[in-house]
């Protein structure tokens, strides 16, 4: 089972080490016995070359939530089979390959911005089919359950018990009380009748077994923690098996048997951030996003084509809407955009992404977005792409109706650090604006006159 193997995520590979090269030794150089011409003698031949290194995936310098998410969507396509920890290695690139070239794009190990929202769309549509959500069992445990094919829910033996109509599919969360052991419970696992294991990878405070049991396979992830051992085992016809492989897959990166003591995996700041800013007055007034300019020691803004409007001043903030106002001072021919009404279904965001996004670049790119009302802020599916924060929404009216903005993700299952993206909404913008006494005008604001008022925005720290 070459899926199961990724599944673990802790195999230890030994180190590839370079070879010797074998000594090589002088052929004898023999002594004429009188004069005569020689020969030239041929060029020595030339090493052949070495294999080029494979090309590198912009993916491994981005955020670790990002890396995630897209080998996240990359295991419910099924182009990856390995957990989704942000360990970007040969295998995500290669995952992110297969994926560019079923798309029948190039495969260039680096998705575009449209090639993101797309491996997004298709991950959230197979999450859909099968129901996929976080839920917590009565012993705390959290654990990813696919609800449209395991809709019954019962009371198990030591937890939460999960099943089909007919008894296919069967998960069931176990528990075993302190002072539970790895090797006592993995010794129980294994004396198992009518099981048949084909695999077994055992760590200190882990393992997973699998293998069959009858006429059903079956995947067991047991862990260790507090003096005792949380695990769930999932069951399934073999007939189902092309629909549960990338499942176990997916329940096996989500499974947290001791959510309450996971801490929160959220990135450093990054040394150098790339986002969006919006102009809205002509002095050189930019709204943007205020994580992406949070701690910067040099704040430089560019326009299209790199032309550098020069460094600007972080003037005024506002936590809760997750705004920052900038300045840039001696700035010329700024082109500041109108303000519309509030967000009225879903919109277009304009904005600049980061350089690792799109090879270099900095050309303005629009990327239609879902909007789901929610309070002050409207979530946006999917989540912008690095460099879309402080970027321009743009409604099918044909009205600024926001700024992009991205806030720490409220995840539900182990958390990851990732972030969500919402749109803050025109008004809070303006009463953010008035509060610093700037002037915004109003008006009727189109994607093509927004992509001369977005600028880059970079941050640079310490």
């Amino acid at each position: 089972m070459r899926f199961i193997t990724a599944l673990a995520a802790i195999c230890v590979c030994a180190p590839a080490f370079a070879q010797t090269p074998a000594s090589v030794t002088p052929a004898a150089t023999a002594t004429p016995a009188a004069a005569k011409p020689v020969a030239a003698k041929p060029a020595p031949a030339k090493p052949a070359p070495a294999n080029p290194a494979p090309a590198k995936s912009a993916h491994e310098a981005a955020p670790l939530s990002e890396r995630i998410a897209i080998q996240s969507d990359l295991v419910w396509t099924g182009e990856l089979n390995s957990i989704a920890d942000g360990a970007w290695g040969e295998r995500s690139t290669n995952a992110v390959k297969a994926f560019q070239r079923r798309k029948g794009n190039k495969d260039t190990g680096t998705l575009t911005t449209e090639e993101r929202a797309a491996l997004t769309e298709e991950a959230k549509t197979r999450q859909a089919e099968v129901g996929w959500r976080m839920v917590s069992d009565d012993n705390d445990t959290r654990l990813g359950i696919p609800a449209k094919l395991v809709p019954q829910r019962t009371k198990g033996k030591s937890g939460g018990h999960w099943q089909s109509a007919h008894g296919e599919i069967q998960i069931d969360v176990f528990r075993q009380p302190s002072p539970a052991t790895i090797p006592a419970v993995l010794a129980v696992e294994k004396q198992n009748p009518g099981r048949k294991i084909t695999y077994l990878v055992v760590k200190p405070d882990f393992f997973v077994i699998s293998g069959t049991q009858g006429l059903k396979k079956f995947y067991t992830r047991a862990q260790a923690g507090n003096g005792e051992v949380r695990g769930f085992t999932l069951q399934y016809d073999q007939g189902t098996q092309g629909t549960m492989e990338p499942l176990i897959v997916a329940m096996s990166g989500a499974f947290a048997p001791f959510p309450s003591t996971t801490q929160a995996s959220a990135d450093a700041k990054r040394k150098v951030e790339y986002a969006t800013g919006v102009i809205v007055n002509s002095s050189g007034v930019i709204v943007t996003d205020r994580e992406a300019t949070d701690a910067c020691q040099v704040i430089v803004v560019t326009g299209l084509g790199h032309a550098e409007l020069g460094n600007a001043e972080r003037i005024a903030d506002d936590k809760n809407a997750g705004l920052a106002l900038l300045r840039v001072y001696g700035a010329k021919d700024l082109k500041p955009l109108e303000f519309g009404d509030a967000v009225k279904g879903d919109a277009s965001v304009v904005g600049i992404p980061d350089p690792l996004v799109q090879g270099g670049s900095s050309e303005v790119r629009i990327v239609k977005v879902h909007v789901l009302p929610s309070g002050d802020s409207n979530t946006l599916e999917p989540a912008i792409a690095q460099g879309f924060a402080g970027s321009a929404a743009i409604d099918a009216d044909g009205g600024f109706v926001g700024v992009v903005v991205q806030k720490p993700q409220v995840v539900a299952g182990p958390p990851t650090g990732g972030v969500s993206s919402s749109i803050v909404p025109a008004d809070t913008i303006r009463k953010f604006l008035s509060a610093q006494k700037v002037a915004s005008k109003t008006g009727r604001a189109s994607i093509e006159f927004a992509k001369d008022s977005v600028v880059r925005v970079i941050c640079v720290r310490k």
